[in-house]
Formats: structure tokens, C-alpha cells, sequence
């Protein structure tokens, strides 16, 4: 055709990480530790719970209402509202959609326009630029900074702060939203509540939304809280609050999340919800009502998923952790997520000059490297970062811990080689 085909829209936003580093981990007799899920069952409750779903209510196959599924919004409503201090109508103030990155998409539709600026703050899911360029915003970024630690210890993602003269710089007359990630995909940060304070003071001087993505919020580990900041004074008029099932109940591949806040910013995201997707799949909503009814009434007793999954994963990372150090590598200790990040600054030093483009950052070419040579997939840090940045944090790369025994069991023997390779 002589016309031009794609919408301008997606100029620039073609190329996708997990496309590209996804068909380099299918290629070699690889370990991956890149893509975020579990590659283990969900819990035997979910389980049943979705074959009771496909099951025993035929109407379940049919459509369900628009913006969720009843006793999923129902249920949804009656848990968050204890956490957020709020009483949350399952009509106005849920809306369920395709995943969290359906509540991302839908949110950044029907608030940011043309011209908007939104805050990101740095590193961020790599999805949230995009998302606000094909909404006809303008990205503005901020970065979380390590600070200096002692020799031989290691970093910690609470060691990584915002600047708050620079947080508060990124405010302008057109600054419509700020995206939050807590606990942060890829550092695996928990915001302290002053730092959600500072947040929240800033939104409210300069009358900004903040979408905050919190689908990783039951896994919080050595003791740290997580705070969502719909719940301090004044956010919960101006907060969205995501969330996933597939992060809370190990179900990925379900798709199924919501989106809570305040009728005023939720009648826009339906109106995006009702003329795109219009509803989302009714027998995964059931189940997932079902797992948090269950949920509602083990909570705080030792028995809860949500106690147990902690617990079972922090075993994971500190695993991980001790594994990674044997080779060299400086794994970045994460009070919260899937995800740890490790600081590749050593090999960067002795291995300057691996093969790739001569623009291509350090940490894209180490992994390369490392699936080729080592049989071990993660995920270069500089795709979290904007373009400007991505040299400046070139020098980490990302694992996921969130996998089976036996996963890490055969981390262990690919790091075992490679240890006997490092040998003199």
C-alpha cells in the first residue's frame, strides 16, 4: 500500500525485551531466569477452585457483567477496603480487567492526554513508556540512586532513594499523572511510608494522579511492610491501585486483575473498558473470587497463602543469592517481588569488549554472552531505563527466584562450571 500502515502511535515502541531475550532462551539448553513466573503448580485452592469454575455452572461460560465478574468485585471490595481504610463499593470502585497490564493500559487511556506528562520513576516495568507515549503523553523520569556501601557487604534495594529536590523538580503545570511500582519490578524495592509521604505530598500540591502497580505486594520479605499509598491521608481520591492474581495466587497465565480507586477517576477507565475489551473471561473470575474468599478467612493465621508464599520464596532468593556470589557476581539483596538484580561491574571491567553493536549497552551484551557460554538466561536492568539513563545503569542484570527446586538446582550446576572455569 502507498498509504502509510501504522499508526504513529507505535513509532518506537515496536521493539519488545521479552520477545527478544524469550527467543534466545528457547534456542540453547538454557536455565531461564529472565521472564517473571513461576514455573511450579499454583496452590492446590486455586487449582480447584478454577475446575469448579469450568465445571459445575454452565452459565459461567456465558458473559458476566461488564466491569466484573459479582462476587469477584463483591469479594475484591470487602478484602482491599480493610488495607486501604476505605469502604469500597464493588460497582464503583473495582473495575476487573485483562491482567495488571489491562489496568495499566486502561488507565493510561483515560487519563493521560496529548501532551500530558507523566513521572516514571527509574527502574521501572518496562511497559509504562510506552503505554504512555501510545497515549500521547510525554514520559518524565526520576531515578532511584544506590548509595555508597561498605566494602564486602552487600547492596540493598532499600539503599536506592529518590532525590527529593529532584522528585520534586519532575512537577510541572502539565504533569497529569505519576506511575508508583512498589514493590518495584525490577530492584525490588518496598517504598518506606516516608518515602509514599513524600510521594503523596507532591501529588497533592500539584493536583496529580498516581497509578500505583502493586501486584507484588504479598511478597515482602525480612520483615518489611508494605504500604499502599491509597491508603495515607488524601491519596485515596487521587490513587488507582492495580493488582494481579496471576502475582497473588501463582497464576500467570489467568490474566485476571483490577484496577480500585475513587468513581471519579473509575467511570473513565470503564468507558475505555466497555469499548475495548468489554469483559474479561467469566470462569477465571470465579475462581479467583473463590481464592479470595478463602483467602478472607485464613488471613493472619500461618495457614494463609499469603503467609505461606513469603516464607517458601525468601528461602528461594537467599538460595540465589549465595549462588550468584560463588561466580562473582554482586546480587542487589530485594525486600519485596520476584526479582533481584546483580551488579555486573567486575566482569565489566575484565570483559569490556564483548561482541554487539557498538551502542548496545554493556548488560544487553552480558547476557547474550552469558546464555551463549553459560546456560543462563536473565534480563539486562538498562531495558528498565529510559534511553538518557540506560548507560549510566548498564552494569546490572536481572534474575527471577520465583522457580521450582529443581530450577535452581539446575542454576546451581551451570554456576557450578562455571566457578570451575574461574579457577586457576
Amino acid at each position: 500500500m502507498a498509504k502509510r500502515l501504522p499508526a504513529r502511535r507505535l513509532d518506537g515502541i515496536d521493539h519488545n525485551p521479552w520477545v527478544e531475550f524469550g527467543k534466545l532462551a528457547s534456542e540453547a539448553d538454557v536455565v531461564n531466569l529472565g521472564q517473571g513466573f513461576p514455573d511450579f503448580p499454583p496452590p492446590d485452592f486455586a487449582v480447584e477452585a478454577f475446575q469448579h469454575a469450568v465445571s459445575r455452572d454452565f452459565m459461567l461460560n456465558q458473559y458476566t457483567k461488564a466491569f466484573g465478574y459479582p462476587p469477584l468485585t463483591k469479594i475484591l471490595a470487602s478484602f482491599f477496603g480493610k488495607f486501604l481504610g476505605q469502604v469500597i463499593d464493588p460497582l464503583k470502585n473495582v473495575l476487573v480487567t485483562v491482567g495488571a497490564y489491562g489496568a495499566l493500559f486502561t488507565a493510561f487511556q483515560a487519563l493521560v492526554d496529548v501532551g500530558d506528562e507523566v513521572i516514571i520513576i527509574e527502574p521501572f516495568f518496562d511497559c509504562y513508556e510506552p503505554m504512555t507515549l501510545m497515549a500521547g503523553g510525554r514520559p518524565v523520569f526520576v531515578s532511584l540512586k544506590p548509595c555508597p556501601t561498605q566494602d564486602g557487604e552487600l547492596d540493598s534495594s532499600s539503599n536506592w532513594q529518590l532525590d527529593p529536590t529532584e522528585l520534586a523538580s519532575k512537577f510541572t503545570s502539565r504533569t497529569k499523572a505519576l506511575i508508583l511500582n512498589t514493590p518495584n519490578n525490577p530492584l525490588g524495592k518496598v517504598f518506606s511510608r516516608a518515602e509514599l509521604e513524600l510521594v503523596a505530598s507532591l501529588c497533592q500540591q500539584h493536583d496529580v494522579v498516581c497509578i500505583t502497580d502493586e501486584v507484588y505486594q504479598w511478597l515482602v520479605y525480612d520483615g518489611y511492610q508494605h504500604i499502599s499509598i491509597a491508603s495515607l491521608p488524601g491519596m485515596w481520591e487521587r490513587t488507582l491501585t492495580v493488582g494481579s492474581a496471576g502475582k497473588t495466587f501463582s497464576v500467570t497465565g489467568w490474566k485476571v486483575g483490577w484496577v480500585l480507586g475513587p468513581d471519579s477517576l473509575l467511570k473513565h477507565l470503564r468507558t475505555v473498558h466497555q469499548n475495548s475489551v468489554y469483559h474479561c473471561p467469566t470462569q477465571g473470575q470465579a475462581a479467583v473470587a473463590q481464592c479470595f474468599e478463602q483467602e478472607q478467612m485464613l488471613f493472619g493465621q500461618p495457614s494463609s497463602y499469603f503467609a505461606q508464599l513469603p516464607q517458601a520464596i525468601q528461602h528461594n532468593r537467599d538460595h540465589m543469592i549465595r549462588s550468584l556470589q560463588s561466580v562473582g557476581l554482586r546480587p542487589v539483596i530485594p525486600q519485596g517481588s520476584y526479582f533481584l538484580i546483580t551488579d555486573i561491574s567486575d566482569f565489566k571491567s575484565k570483559m569490556p569488549d564483548l561482541p554487539g553493536a557498538a551502542d548496545e549497552p554493556y548488560d544487553r551484551r552480558f547476557v547474550k554472552w552469558m546464555i551463549k557460554n553459560k546456560g543462563l538466561v536473565a534480563i539486562p536492568v538498562s531495558v528498565f531505563y529510559s534511553v538518557p539513563h540506560r548507560k549510566l545503569f548498564d552494569h546490572y542484570i536481572r534474575f527471577c527466584f520465583m522457580k521450582d527446586e529443581s530450577t535452581l538446582q539446575a542454576m546451581d550446576q551451570k554456576l557450578q562450571m562455571w566457578k570451575d572455569e574461574l579457577r586457576p
